[in-house]
This record gives structure tokens, C-alpha cells and sequence, in this order.
């Protein structure tokens, strides 16, 4: 099992970018978020954090 960055919650099945785990249902989530989301700047926030980590 691994942590996913983005919901926080041990998944088994999922993506990794870079070194970071997405889990299957929060990919799926994060697919399907249009950009007036009120949940896409959340998202991006996460995403963000893979850049931040892996360029500094």
C-alpha cells in the first residue's frame, strides 16, 4: 500500500508521477474536475507539490 498525496488514504491500485502516488479514485476525480470546479484549485494544489518537491 501506498499514501496518495492527494485524499491522504493508504490505496493499492494507482498512478505514480514522479515519485508521488495518485490513487485510482482520486485520478479519476481529478480527470473529470472542470476548471470552474470549486474543487479544481485544490487539485492543482496537490499537483503543485510534486513540482515544488522534485525542482527546489
Amino acid at each position: 500500500m501506498e499514501t496518495c498525496i492527494v485524499c491522504g488514504q493508504p490505496k493499492e491500485e494507482g498512478i505514480h508521477i514522479v515519485n508521488e502516488f495518485i490513487c485510482i479514485s482520486c485520478e479519476m476525480e481529478m480527470v473529470q474536475t472542470k476548471v470552474e470546479d470549486e474543487k479544481y484549485p485544490f487539485f492543482v494544489n496537490r499537483l503543485r507539490r510534486i513540482a515544488v518537491r522534485y525542482h527546489v
